[in-house]
Formats: structure tokens, C-alpha cells, sequence
């Protein structure tokens, strides 16, 4: 009560609103009022279309600037376009410039950043011959500097493709410019030797890096000749790389300890394993890590050590490794192996509960799995669910489903592999259709088992022993001992019939 009555007016309803064409009808009406009232309602008229007047104004202001702005948004969206355009166009001239630079008289006056990004492209997809050509290009270049550091890219990628000649030259031409050989090239060349076996030449890149001042290996340039001699399995070269460190005063690291784990892990050779593991955890300032983690699990789940695989897990764990996707992949991978499909869900739970996205591995690993199991249905759910999650599938992913379908002898479901194939761009290598013909060879479809071979040299894929063994034992079981003598003839013959012109 006290509110109301200190309020100085009493309270009134609102007024009730008049609807908008209500209103305007009574705005529009004529006011006929006595004379007395004329004066007050022509200043009132007056009054009442100066305003009119001056919204019409601000309006037509407004709808000036409003049409102002969209021109000249236009017009920046036709100049970006135009910028967009020039650029594709530019880029479209320089490769045309690359493939014909005899014939163009400009082809001196490019843009460096358009040649320098047509040589990243190639360097980093591997192209090895037209990065060649795009560096040849670019030496011609009237601004063009010799820069050590483009000379140790291309001798990397060399490296990569086993041309390790064309490395030597490129070290050479890269002397004769003017540039000083370095640390980083010397290792380069050095990596490009050890990639393909010349380790003769390999280890005679080392000694000139000992005797070459301000680049003597260090502990990155002796892992790298570690590894390439671990991949041949030289292991008495790697004896003798790791006393040449001891004796240079360098020290093994975590990368170095990682390499000769996984190493020792793929050859079986767990003693070396585990003394390696035993070394690097003495080594003050080289602790193991998740790489350390998954070469130990791999090496051991791969051979079906299941038990011995789970105590170096939690052992890791408890050094405060934590796991990551590969871990996961490398526990899977192992446990379907095994045939121990419970713990193989388990760790799916694990996954799933702590939001580890599946990677193409992890699907590739599970599809493989239930198809190994003839579990066709859960094996078919993973393949659309992949799809779902615009994970690509791979060649493993397709071998997968053909061997697991063969095995069921579903051959209707392995024609409905092959028309996935026809929609999609995966590439295809001699592993799958070998394993193709296994599966029609299993179901005893043997016309479509010859017609791989067409379709491999569709493909540009070249049948092998593995090919050839499968085909034999598939007409073998079968009793077809023409076709057998034919295959054997093909395959003596290096298969000239089925990869010239198609016909078996």
C-alpha cells in the first residue's frame, strides 16, 4: 500500500492500441475543428509533412548507401576472381612453360614464386624426373641464386626414389655453383647411398665427413646409416657403425635406441631387443618412449606372445607412457591374431569410451578380422561404417573383403567388390588381384579367374610367382591339367601373352 500511495498519480490502464490500418485511416481523416483551432492545425498539417519529408529523405539516403555498398562489394568480387583467375592461368603457363621451355623466348622472365611452388609440388609428391626438369628451369632464371638448401631437398628426394647417381651429380653441380658442402649435404648424399645398398660408397661419404671440417657426422647422420643397414639386415654393419660412435664420442639417442628396437623386433631378435631396451634405460637423458612402446608390443603380438605383450604394456604404462592410436591399432591387430576376439572388443570399448577415432589401419585391422572369423555381417557393418566416416578404403581393405568372401564362397559378393572398384579410384596392386584369383580359384569360377589377368593388365599390374602358384594349385585341384601346362607356359614365357595382348 505504501508503493501506491507515495505514487504522485493514480494508476491507469494503458490506452489499447489502434491496429496499423485503423490507425492510418484515422490519421488520413480531415480534422474539421472550430476557426479558433485553424491556426494550431495548419501548424500542426505543416508540421506533419516537413517530417514526411525529411524520412523520404533519409530513406532515399539509406537506399543510396545500401546500393553503394553492394557495388562495390561486387566489384571486389569480381576483382578477387579476376586475382583467382590469374593466378590458376599463371600456374597453367608455367607448366606449359616446363614441358615446352625450348620453344618460348620468355621462359627466363618466370615468377620465382610460381617455379619455386611447381619444384615444391614435384619434390614433395616424389616426382623425381620433372622436379629435375623444373630445377633445370629454374637455374635458367635471370634472378635465379644458388641456394645450398634447395640442392639438399632435391638430394633427399633422390634419395627417396633410389637414384642415387643423379644425387651424386646434383652434390656435384651444387660444388661447382659455388655452394659449400655442409653437414646437412654431405648426410643427404650419404642417406641417398644407404637407401639403395651402396653402403661401400656410404661409408666412404662418412670418412670425407670426418675429414672435412664443420661436418663431421653426428648422431643424426649415423642413424640414418643404421637404419638403411637395419632394413637389409646388415647387422654386423650396425656393430660396427655403433663402435665407430663410441669411439667418436657420440652418443646413441632415444631415435638411434628406436630404430634398433624395431629392428631387432621384426627379425625375432628379442634377446637384442631386450638388452637394447636395457641399455637405453642406462643412458642418462634417453628414456623410452611411444615409438619405444609400439615397436615392443608389435614384436612381440605379432609372434603371438599375447601374455608377454600385455606385461611390456603395462610396464610402459607405469613409466608413464601413454598410448596412442597405433598402440591401439598394434593391440587389436594382435589380439584378433590371437583368435582372442573378447580382449580384441575390450580394447574397441577402451577406444570408443575415451574418443580415439578410428583411423584407416584400425578399420582395416577390425574388417580383416571378423572376415577371418567369417563373420560376414559385423565385417560388412565396419566396411559401410567406414564409408560413413569418409574414411577411404585402401587395396587392404578390398583384399580383406575378397579373401573373406572367397572363403564363404560368395562369388556374388566379390563381383559386388569389383563394381565398387569400377565407381571409385582406389589403386589396385598385384597383392589384390592375387588375391582375387585365390578366390575364384577357391570357388572354382575359373573363367573369371583368367579374366584377372586382363584386368590386371588393365591396370598396368604384372602377375608374379605368387600369381602364378595360385592358379597352378586352383586347376590342379580341379584336375585341369591343360590349363595347367598353359599357365606354366605363360609364366616360363614371362607372361608375354597375358600382358601383350590379353589372351590366356
Amino acid at each position: 500500500m505504501a508503493s501506491l500511495s507515495s505514487a504522485p498519480y493514480p494508476h491507469r490502464p494503458p490506452p489499447p492500441s489502434i491496429p496499423p490500418r485503423q490507425c492510418k485511416a484515422q490519421c488520413a481523416k480531415p480534422i474539421r475543428t472550430s476557426s479558433s483551432t485553424s491556426d494550431d492545425a495548419g501548424k500542426l498539417s505543416l508540421t506533419e509533412g516537413t517530417r514526411r519529408r525529411r524520412n523520404g529523405t533519409v530513406d532515399a539516403e539509406q537506399l543510396k548507401d545500401r546500393e553503394s555498398r553492394e557495388r562495390k562489394e561486387e566489384v571486389n568480387r569480381k576483382i578477387a576472381s579476376q586475382k583467382a583467375i590469374s593466378v590458376v592461368l599463371r600456374r597453367e603457363a608455367t607448366k606449359a612453360v616446363i614441358e615446352n621451355k625450348r620453344g618460348r623466348s620468355n621462359s627466363r622472365k618466370l615468377l620465382p614464386t610460381t617455379v619455386l611452388e611447381a619444384l615444391h609440388e614435384r619434390i614433395t609428391a616424389l616426382r623425381w624426373e620433372s622436379a629435375l626438369k623444373v630445377f633445370e628451369l629454374l637455374r635458367e632464371q635471370l634472378w635465379y641464386k644458388p641456394n645450398p638448401a634447395t640442392y639438399v631437398k632435391l638430394i633427399v628426394m633422390l634419395g627417396k626414389c633410389k637414384q642415387p647417381e643423379k644425387a651424386h651429380e646434383l652434390f656435384q653441380a651444387m660444388m661447382d655453383e659455388g655452394c659449400v658442402a655442409n653437414h646437412e649435404s654431405y648426410t643427404a648424399l650419404l642417406s641417398a647411398y644407404s637407401r639403395s645398398g651402396l653402403f661401400d660408397k656410404a661409408f666412404l661419404i662418412l670418412e670425407q665427413m670426418k675429414s672435412t671440417r664443420g661436418c663431421r657426422p653426428d648422431v643424426h647422420t649415423y642413424s640414418i646409416l643404421i637404419k638403411s643397414c637395419l632394413q637389409v639386415f646388415a647387422f654386423n654393419k650396425v656393430q660396427d657403425l655403433l663402435s665407430d660412435m663410441e669411439a667418436e664420442g657420440i652418443k646413441p639417442n632415444t631415435i638411434t635406441y628406436n630404430t634398433l628396437i624395431d629392428a631387432y623386433g621384426k627379425a625375432k631378435m628379442f634377446a637384442e631387443m631386450e638388452s637394447t631396451i636395457a641399455e637405453m634405460l642406462r643412458q642418462p637423458g634417453c628414456e623410452p618412449d611411444v615409438w619405444t612402446m609400439n615397436s615392443t608390443l608389435r614384436a612381440f603380438g605379432s609372434t603371438g606372445q599375447i601374455g608377454t605383450m600385455e606385461k611390456c604394456y603395462e610396464k610402459f604404462q607405469i613409466a608413464g607412457i601413454q598410448p596412442n592410436i597405433r598402440t591401439f591399432n598394434i593391440l587389436l591387430d594382435s589380439y584378433a591374431k590371437a583368435g582372442n576376439y573378447e580382449k580384441m572388443s575390450a580394447v574397441m570399448e577402451y577406444m570408443q569410451k575415451y574418443q580415439y577415432s578410428w583411423t584407416s589401419v584400425t578399420y582395416n585391422v577390425l574388417i580383416d578380422a571378423f572376415g577371418r572369423a567369417g563373420d560376414l555381417k559385423q565385417m560388412e557393418h565396419l566396411f559401410r561404417l567406414m564409408q560413413s566416416e569418409r574414411i577411404k578404403p585402401n587395396c587392404v581393405t578390398l583384399c580383406s573383403l575378397v579373401r573373406a568372401y572367397g572363403q564363404a564362397g560368395k562369388a556374388d559378393k566379390v563381383k559386388g567388390v569389383l563394381r565398387f572398384i569400377d565407381n571409385s579410384d582406389v589403386m589396385l596392386d598385384t597383392v589384390f588381384f592375387n588375391c582375387l584369383v585365390d578366390a575364384f580359384g577357391r570357388m572354382e569360377c575359373f573363367a573369371e579367374m583368367k579374366d584377372v589377368l586382363e584386368m590386371m593388365k588393365q591396370r598396368g599390374c604384372k602377375p608374379d610367382k605368387i600369381t602364378h602358384r595360385t592358379m597352378v594349385k586352383a586347376y590342379s585341384i580341379s584336375r585341369m591339367t591343360s590349363h595347367v601346362k598353359e599357365i606354366q607356359d605363360l609364366y616360363e614365357s614371362g607372361w608375354k601373352s597375358s600382358t601383350e595382348d590379353g589372351e590366356v
